[in-house]
Parts: structure tokens; sequence; C-alpha cells
């Protein structure tokens, strides 16, 4: 069975109710190797009241510090980032195939006084590679132009250019699959009316279209039409422009079972599509679906390569 390297993410989250909950299905299909120390677990352990499960593999985390139900703090942000980059090493080292993580919060990382946005700019930074964060599930995937910058700043990044090497890196990694390009602007712009980017992005899908001599891209489409149930049944991949013009509808229709997949980089990661959720965490209410699917997306992902 596949090695996965679980990335325990925000101990004062749903993310080790998670793991625990869901250990005996994924322990069937794959070897996960928790990065958590045991003296951390057993004190999850002790407030969700539960035992260790039956072949529960560890890859101790250095660090020591009082979980903190549903709180933010810096000690959990700190702890949550050594477990990736721990989960990365297993990867680097052969030692695993694949890294799973469970949520952390960003807050939580900026006061451990950490750079990074998220999962997916650590790893853009720490690889040195343009990686393309896609969420989704096998009705429907969204890739992201751009991620977590102000709404403001995204205009200016709509540019050919960028949009070209961006639609070519999603090409490689999901293959000869037709994909919706949304417009940025309402009525994707009203040819000029509403604004003029949505000509830079048709040129780009014109441009790679053209390099690689199949009609795959197209747009750019109506933001507002895009998802409906009509749109939808002749594509399952989508390029939208910003977070949430992409993530919110992908939310409102397969929140449970969605996951995050980083695409265009040296190792294979995937994660829950969802955040810490303080305010179920140690109560037992916590779903596991997502991180059951992205575990088996990352077991496809090693698959496939």
């Amino acid at each position: 069975m596949k090695k996965i390297a679980i990335s325990i993410g925000d101990l004062n989250g749903v993310g080790i109710e998670i793991a625990l909950k869901s250990h005996d299905e994924i322990s069937k299909i794959c070897e996960p190797i928790y990065c958590i120390n045991e003296n951390l677990l057993n004190q999850a352990l002790k407030i969700l009241k539960k035992e260790m499960p039956k072949n529960f593999t560890l890859y101790s985390v250095e660090g020591d510090f009082t979980i903190e139900v549903g709180k933010v703090t810096q000690e959990s942000g700190e702890y949550s980032y050594n477990s990736f980059m721990s989960a990365i090493k297993l990867c680097e080292t052969s030692q695993a195939e694949a890294v799973v993580t469970m949520p952390i919060h960003k807050e939580a990382w900026m006061m451990a006084g950490l750079e990074y946005k998220g999962h997916t700019d650590l790893l853009r930074k720490y690889f040195n590679k343009d990686a393309i964060m896609m969420l989704g599930c096998e009705e429907m995937f969204v890739a992201l132009y751009t991620e977590h910058i102000p709404l403001k700043n995204v205009p200016a990044t709509i540019q050919k250019k960028n949009l070209v090497s961006f639609f070519l890196a999603l090409h490689k990694s999901i293959g000869d699959e037709k994909v919706a390009v949304l417009g940025l602007n309402p009525h994707a712009g009203d040819n000029g009316v509403l604004g003029d980017e949505e000509r830079e992005i048709e040129l780009a899908i014109q441009e790679v279209n053209n390099i690689l001599d199949k009609e795959l891209f197209v747009g750019a489409i109506v933001p507002d039409v895009a998802f409906t149930p009509h749109f939808r049944k002749n594509y399952t991949y989508f390029v939208a422009m910003y977070h949430d013009q992409g993530l919110a509808p992908l939310k409102a229709l397969y929140f449970d079972e969605s996951v995050n997949i980083s695409l265009s980089l040296p190792i294979v990661r995937t994660s829950v599509d969802h955040g810490t959720a303080f305010d179920i965490a140690y109560k037992g209410q916590a779903k596991t679906i997502s991180y059951i699917n992205a575990v088996k997306s990352a077991i496809k992902l090693i698959e496939k390569d």
C-alpha cells in the first residue's frame, strides 16, 4: 500500500479528530504516517475520550504546548507548520509518497511569525514552482488563477503571458480535459462596456489552443452562467479568476466532498477543503468525507505518476 504523510494541521481545530475517526477506513487503502508526537496525540485523545487506534504510525514532530480547543494561538500555528514541513521531508526522502494536509489557521501562522498565506503559498516558495490550487470533486473541479490576494489587486494580474503559462501548466496536470475559463467582470465585460480584461483572457485561450492544436480551453465565460446546471453538464473543469468567484459556487454545491489539490509540484499534495472549524472542534461533529476523498485523490495521483 502507498505510504501517505498526514500533516495534522492546527491541533486546536478538527484535524486530529477527523484523522482518528477515519483511521480504520484510511488504513485499509494506504499506510498513513501521522506527523505528530506522542505527547500531543495523548492530549488530543484525552480531550476526545478516545483510545489510541491500532497501527497508528507516528512520525514524531518536536514541540509541546497545551491544546486550547477552538482558540487561535501562536503555539498551535507553529506546530501545524512543523507538522507540514515534516510531511514534506518524508516525501523528499522517499519515506512517503504523498502529503495529505489537515486544515491550518492562517492567523495562527501569522502569530507564529510565518510569512506564508497557506499551504500552497509555502509549497510554491519552498519548491520555487508555480503551484496551482485546484479544488473540487469528481463532479466539478475549479482551478484558481489567483488565490489569497485582495480583490482590488486581481485585475492587474489578468495578463496574456501569465494566463498562457497558467493554462499550459494546468493542461500538463489534467491532460486533454475541456476547461471553461471564467471572465473577470459581470457579463464577461459585455465587449468592453464593463471592463476589458476579458480580451486578455480570450487572447490567451486562443494562443494556448493553437499551441496544443486542440480546442480545450473555452471562454471567457460569463461568470454567473458558468455554474448553472445547463452549463455544468458540459464541463468538469473550470478556471476562476479569483478565489470567491470559483469557491463560492463549488462549496455551495459540493462542500462536504471537495478536496484541495496542489498541481505542478515535485510532490503529490492534497488536502481537505475546509477550515479548522473551531466552533465544533473536539465535539465529535466533524465530518470525514473531505479527508477520505483527499487521501483517495492522493493515491490516484501517485498511481498516475
